[in-house]
């Protein structure tokens, strides 16, 4: 298959060209810098047409990952980017695929498991999981953060692509041991005895293991029915201070420091971040992959942990 994944050249987009190049795809990243990579590179600017759209024409997938990074603060600039990266390069994939004289038969649309309620009484899956934006007592940027992913999803619902099934990709955190993902933070952090609960632990901890996701993708491409919104993640999410807890034993760290609500909030301030990424319960299920038969080689984060503790040791 030919593969063009706009955006792709991220952590996840990297490890996505890395299973398709490795299966034997043609792979081809849109990325504003240009770069080596052991796939094609074409440049984009991720608003504008321009000669990328040659690569659409005639493609079998598209993934679009483009968007800016919501590790930062988020004033009224960082908003603003995060908001337009993502709706404008979802809409300019749209009018590519929809003037090419041969679509993709299929697009998959990067969204966020974020897009769901901040709750603790039940899981959210894609039927009867709660959209977030009203929750009482919860900061304002939380609810930016879904207007994001609404505005997100609404613009590849609108894009005019009738001969492209499209599906939305709500992703949990991907865990892997790649440097500089989310996976190789925390292990830092419990490395150095700072991985400790977060808050009060009780806000779930929504994940995928790589080799999940990436299966989960190729399977996605494959099962032809399968359209709109589909959340990435285990089927088994954990409260912070298990998740934690499971994560200082697989890599034989002892005891962490704790850090309570007010002092992630300080935390935050200084190293750039929002606390949303670490104190939002993300209490998502993979309703619709397992109602279709899907099955996680690591559903469980005891062992997904383990595993990926072992990759981190031997590079």
């Amino acid at each position: 298959m030919k593969i063009v994944i706009p955006g792709g050249s991220g952590q996840v987009g990297t490890m996505l060209a890395r299973a398709f190049v490795g299966g034997g795809h043609d792979v081809v990243v849109l990325s504003r810098e240009d770069r080596s990579t052991a796939w094609r590179c074409e440049l984009w600017d991720g608003r504008t047409l321009g000669l990328w759209v040659s690569e659409i024409d005639g493609a079998d997938v598209v993934i679009n990952l483009a968007g800016r990074s919501v590790n930062c603060r988020y004033n009224s600039e960082n908003r603003r980017a995060i908001l337009e990266s993502r709706v404008d390069s979802t809409r300019v994939v749209g009018e590519a695929i929809s003037h090419a004289k041969k679509p993709p038969r299929v697009w998959l649309q990067a969204s966020t498991a974020t897009i769901y309620s901040h709750r603790h009484d039940a899981p959210n899956d894609e039927a009867t999981g709660m959209i977030g934006g009203h929750e009482q007592d919860v900061p304002d940027t939380w609810r930016f953060s879904i207007e994001v992913a609404r505005a997100w999803e609404t613009a590849c619902n609108e894009a005019d692509t009738p001969c492209t099934r499209r599906v939305l990709l709500r992703s949990a955190m991907t865990m892997s041991p790649d440097r500089g993902g989310i996976f190789d933070t925390l292990l830092s952090l419990v490395t150095r005895g700072l991985g400790g609960t977060a808050g009060d632990g009780r806000q779930y901890v929504s994940w995928i293991h790589e080799f999940d996701f990436v299966r989960a993708i190729m399977w996605l491409i494959e099962h032809d029915t399968i359209d709109g919104p589909v959340n990435l993640a285990s089927p088994n999410p954990l409260p912070n201070e298990q998740f934690m807890r499971i994560l200082r034993e697989a890599c034989g760290a002892g005891l962490a420091l704790s850090a309570s609500a007010w002092m992630l909030s300080l935390g935050a301030i200084f190293m750039g971040t929002e606390t949303e990424l670490i104190l939002k319960s993300r209490r998502v299920v993979p309703g619709r992959l397992l109602d279709g038969g899907f099955q996680f080689e690591f559903p469980d984060w005891a062992a997904a942990s383990a595993e990926l503790c072992r990759r981190s040791r031997t590079g």
